[in-house]
């Protein structure tokens, strides 16, 4: 995915470009300035002072000698004090300026830390927000793989109004239970979409009512054991090809020529990759991962109900017994289709990120 949080050392991120905390003055500051230049060696330094003093909120570009990464950005990140002295836009400055480096130097790849969130004393909460918007806002007109790099989830912290509200609902409507069918007993199928389409088979192969027999008592009502493949023959499979659904791709495109929006707004707004993308247009059957079927779906802004069936065209559902689905129901129900800001509470929650 483009835009991904990773916990990690910055110092050990194999990418082009990492970002570095640096002090406004060529001298080695502490934490991720002091880890950086540890690993990059004495050259870095070196050539940090003959750059000299680094504005607030600029940033400026040295090699990376001994680190993974071919360059080390640094920018100067504010000093906390109260809000009001302009701490807000000094940090999107950073952020904005070292991307725009980035890009002058023709990095496929980058690493942030959470800027001025250690010894300047910035708010993670806000700090956090600052850099979502700065990268998710680069995002949507250029191509580039950026991480937030945190060494644990305790340094990403969500504002309490929203840790809040997520984990009231989680309470609410997460359960731990095993998966039940439409008839409510335990389905050997898996999913729901699956026992679904099980049903629809079996009902349509031997003409039977809806009611009349449930995929579990397939032994009882057609003679064959349960979950087997009963035999059909050409014209049945004729009937059940033309009356099954369109696909996942076929779906998602039809839904972008609805939007009126270009493919790139919408999988640039979904955190998946061109190249991701050309390989979905491209095969009408492409399977995807339950994390990118979501993307797509808050990227096309479908409400709850909408994003159920289109994520059950790839074969997934939407269950209160998994936490990972009852935090991307809750911003569907709220109708916050901001990707970014969903992964930062998957992040935070121990859960998988939503993208490619």
């Amino acid at each position: 995915m483009p835009f991904e949080i990773v916990r990690n050392d910055i110092v050990n991120m194999q990418v082009d470009a990492v970002v570095n905390t640096a002090n406004p003055n060529p001298v080695i500051g502490s934490g991720v300035d002091s880890g950086i230049h540890k690993k990059a060696g004495y050259e870095l330094l070196a050539a940090r002072q003959k750059i000299g003093r680094i504005d607030f909120g600029d940033a400026v570009m040295t090699p990376g000698f001994g680190l993974d990464a071919k360059y080390v950005i640094h920018t100067v990140g504010p000093i906390w004090k109260d809000g009001s002295h302009g701490e807000e836009q000094i940090l999107s400055s950073c952020y904005r300026k070292s991307l725009a480096l980035a890009k002058e130097h023709a990095c496929e790849s980058i690493a942030f830390p959470l800027i001025a969130t250690g010894n300047y004393g910035f708010p993670k909460p806000l700090a956090l927000q600052i850099a979502v918007r700065e990268i998710s806002t680069f995002l949507l007109e250029n191509e580039m793989q950026i991480y937030l790099v945190v060494f644990g989830k305790e340094a990403l912290a969500l504002s309490e109004k929203l840790f809040k509200s997520v984990s009231s609902y989680i309470d609410e409507n997460y359960i731990r239970s095993k998966t039940l069918d439409e008839y409510g007993t335990e389905s050997p199928y898996g999913s729901p979409f699956e026992t679904r389409r099980a049903g629809e088979w079996l009902r349509r192969s031997h003409r039977i009512q809806e009611d009349s027999c449930p995929p579990q008592a397939a032994e009882k009502c057609l003679g064959v054991p349960a979950g087997a493949a009963a035999p059909m023959d050409s014209d049945d499979w004729g009937q059940l090809l033309e009356d099954l659904d369109a696909g996942f791709s076929e779906t998602l495109l039809q839904l972008i020529d609805r939007t009126g929006k270009k493919d790139s707004e919408i999988y640039k707004k979904a955190n998946v990759d061109r190249k991701l993308f050309s390989k979905i247009r491209n095969n009408m059957d492409y399977r995807p991962s339950k994390t990118t079927a979501l993307a797509f779906a808050f990227a096309l802004e479908l409400d709850i109900d909408e994003t159920k069936d289109f994520i059950g065209r790839a074969g997934f559902a939407l269950s209160h017994s998994s936490k990972f689905d009852v935090i991307v129901e809750y911003f569907l129900v709220n109708r916050n289709y901001n990707v970014f800001e969903l992964n930062e509470v998957l992040f935070a929650f121990d859960q998988p990120l939503i993208g490619a």
